[in-house]
């Protein structure tokens, strides 16, 4: 295999990859548009809300292990903005409260990639 050829590879993987967290993060904030939103509008009680998602253990358990990776996302993208300089994460984490963590960390990846080349 030559070095263009590897150097193709790598540009179809970037693109599927690209691909795939636009899927992923979109289709989870159409979830979330879609399936929360609704049941917010008869009274706007974000607290309620918010406890909802500990009703239960299991509830809780999710809960709190999607809080808690909004923390390292969080972590990640403060170090990486000191030690390699990627600009603009702090959109990733507001992304990141809402509509979620999946949507928040696939637009911090895709904000790494386009800047990676320069960057990192």
């Amino acid at each position: 295999m030559t070095r263009s050829d590897m150097a193709g590879s790598d540009d179809l993987r970037d693109r599927l990859f690209r691909i795939a967290l636009i899927l992923l993060g979109g289709g989870f904030a159409l979830f979330f548009v879609l399936y929360v939103v609704p049941p917010l509008f008869p009274d706007m009680d974000l607290a309620g809300a918010f406890a909802a998602g500990f009703v239960n253990p299991f509830a809780a358990g999710y809960s709190t292990d999607t809080i808690m990776c909004w923390f390292v996302l969080a972590s990640w993208i403060v170090y990486e903005k000191a030690k390699h300089g990627v600009k603009h994460g702090w959109i990733a984490l507001l992304v990141g409260l809402v509509p979620g963590v999946a949507t928040g960390f696939a637009l911090y990846l895709l904000i790494r990639m386009r800047q990676a080349r320069t960057v990192i």
